[in-house]
């Protein structure tokens, strides 16, 4: 009898993870197709990768995957092995994300949202923001897979900045700082810079560390390096 409880423990426990996953999933797709319907700023990752891509002749999609591959890179340097499994789930990761990014920001951009008058539009930006935010904090408690940028997150949250999300999000947003200016300097012109992308290098960082608190408060880190 004892046998079986555990046996269901472990059922419901993985249950709940992965619905917490697939929630985490919807969150974050939602969350960045709204600031990308909105066009009033994008995560600076992506902001470096449109003016980057602004200078060079690789294209939008190109630019995003080369650096997820290059972060890829960082975080083996950074763990000093290689571990497939990681990697080919930060690959898997990207698939329905950028499936459901796609959708979501049509059915949004149909529905009108970006006609919405200029407060709105402000809100459901951060709205979306802070969406992005609570999943990162969902899916790097669960740590099965996350996109390679998540992962260096947590990977230097806890190696080096003693779990503080603030400052490893802070430090994960330099590169893509670094790539903005170089591109501005090449081209004296900046773009998808606006109030969301202020927004996120504020509180992207701050509002992990609160969700991981009070959103499913059960739920650990789990797995970590």
């Amino acid at each position: 009898m004892k046998v079986t409880q555990n046996r269901n423990l472990e059922t419901t426990s993985m249950g709940l993870l992965l619905g917490y996953f697939i929630l985490s999933i919807f969150l974050n797709s939602l969350g960045n197709a709204l600031t990308v319907s909105l066009n009033l700023g994008s995560a600076l990752w992506t902001a470096a990768a449109v003016n980057i891509a602004k200078i060079t002749p690789i294209s939008l999609s190109a630019m995003l995957f080369i650096s997820g591959f290059i972060v890829i890179i960082v975080n083996l340097v950074i763990l000093k092995k290689v571990n497939v499994k990681r990697i080919l789930g930060n690959l898997i990761f990207m698939t329905p994300f950028s499936i459901l990014v796609g959708i979501f920001a049509t059915e949004l951009v149909k529905l009108g949202i970006h006609s919405l008058n200029l407060p709105v539009r402000i809100f459901l930006d951060c709205l979306g923001v802070v969406l992005i935010a609570i999943a990162i904090s969902l899916y790097q408690r669960i740590n099965w897979m996350l996109h390679p940028i998540d992962d260096l997150m947590q990977i230097i949250r806890f190696k080096y900045f003693k779990g503080s999300s603030t400052i490893a999000q802070l430090v994960t947003f330099t590169p893509p700082i670094v790539a903005i200016i170089i591109s501005v300097i090449v081209s004296h012109h900046i773009y998808a810079i606006n109030v969301g992308t202020i927004f996120a290098l504020l509180c992207q960082g701050p509002i992990v560390g609160i969700a991981d608190k009070i959103v499913f408060p059960s739920l650990k880190h789990r797995n970590l390096d």
